[in-house]
């Protein structure tokens, strides 16, 4: 996961400047708070991945959760990377991809709130903080890229 989304994001910031005809490209790449939240969504999920990484999966049910929980976030990156790729390239954002992105971070948050396992609380509110601050992230995205 972290290495899908730094590579979208290297991806993102390289094109950027080039893949869309300049009439369009100031209008689908968005403003710098724009662009500074969309940075800080991606960072945020790959903190968010790593943190889930670090959860103990001794226990079944808990192995369970987390892989659920991490295919929410590579269902998340996905989302991303095809919007990012409608972006650089002059089209709009498609909205299946948005849809995806919040299924995705719902599906996450949804999976680590059903880890019930005493032994790995600490790590569960980690990356449970760290997927709150994400979401508010996208929130940021959805407000400041219009």
């Amino acid at each position: 996961m972290a290495r899908t989304l730094s590579v979208f994001l290297a991806f993102f910031i390289a094109s950027a400047a080039v893949a869309a005809p300049v009439e369009n490209r100031y209008s689908q790449l968005g403003s710098l708070q724009c662009n500074i939240d969309r940075f800080k969504i991606v960072t945020g999920l790959v903190e968010t991945g790593s943190a889930v990484k670090k959860i103990d999966t001794t226990n079944p049910d808990t192995a369970t959760a987390v892989a659920a929980a991490q295919a929410g976030l590579s269902s998340v990156g996905d989302a991303i990377k095809n919007i990012a790729l409608a972006l650089v390239t002059g089209k709009a954002a498609p909205g299946d991809a948005r849809t995806a992105v919040s299924q995705g971070l719902n599906d996450t948050r949804s999976a680590l709130e059903g880890i019930n396992d005493p032994t790995v609380t600490d790590s569960v509110a980690a990356a449970q903080t760290l997927l709150q601050n994400a979401i508010d992230d996208g929130n940021a995205v959805i407000a400041d890229c219009k």
